[in-house]
């Protein structure tokens, strides 16, 4: 599976949330609403949730795999960082 566009909404603020970000793999499905998130010591992205009744955050999507997942986050990372 192809990482084929990633776009990048930068949040202008001083919150911990740096960005709203839309994935589409191989040009035929996208998940939007992926955040990145400012860390102790690095960002990291957080994968689309919904509230659960019992006031839980739970994915809607989400890496399978932790290879894909750095993948994924790496390549997001970095098409934040080249957006001004």
């Amino acid at each position: 599976m192809d990482i084929t566009n990633i776009r990048v909404k930068r949040i202008e603020n001083d919150s911990k949330l740096k960005a709203w970000v839309s994935v589409t793999f191989d040009d035929v499905f996208v998940v939007h609403n992926i955040k990145i998130i400012q860390g102790q010591d690095d960002m990291f992205i957080a994968m689309p949730n919904r509230l659960t009744k019992d006031g839980v955050l739970k994915d809607i999507a989400h890496p399978i795999s932790t290879e894909f997942r750095q993948q994924l986050q790496d390549k997001v990372i970095s098409a934040y960082q080249q957006v001004e």
